[in-house]
């Protein structure tokens, strides 16, 4: 394979446009959210997180306390994809476990 001619090949840098919130009205396009609405995500809730030794980790045994880093009565985290979306609150309707939203004030969670 042959190098390319310097003569005939045009190079130019390339231009991309900037991102933020107001990207694509900037642009005039209007964001389409019906492309995304059937994307799977993974949604957890975090109560608290701990680290331990594997040596501690295999000790456990069924009725053991492990121990986390929140005080009882705080907000649990809502993650989506691993980024936390929002905070909420543990609930019970109907016998089950729920989860009551407080969304953080910088974000567009519409519950």
């Amino acid at each position: 394979m042959s190098p390319p001619d310097s003569k005939s090949a045009a190079v130019a840098r390339a231009q991309f446009s900037e991102l933020g919130p107001n990207a694509a009205g900037a642009a005039g396009q209007e964001m389409n959210l019906n492309l995304i609405l059937d994307v799977a995500v993974t949604l957890a809730l975090e109560v608290g997180r701990v680290k331990m030794s594997v040596r501690d980790l295999l000790q456990l045994a069924p009725g053991a306390v492990v121990e986390l880093d929140r005080l009882a009565g705080e907000p649990l985290d809502v993650l989506v994809n691993g980024v936390r979306i929002a905070r909420g609150e543990v609930v019970v309707v109907n016998e089950k476990f729920g989860i009551r939203l407080n969304p953080p004030r910088h974000c567009r969670l519409a519950v």
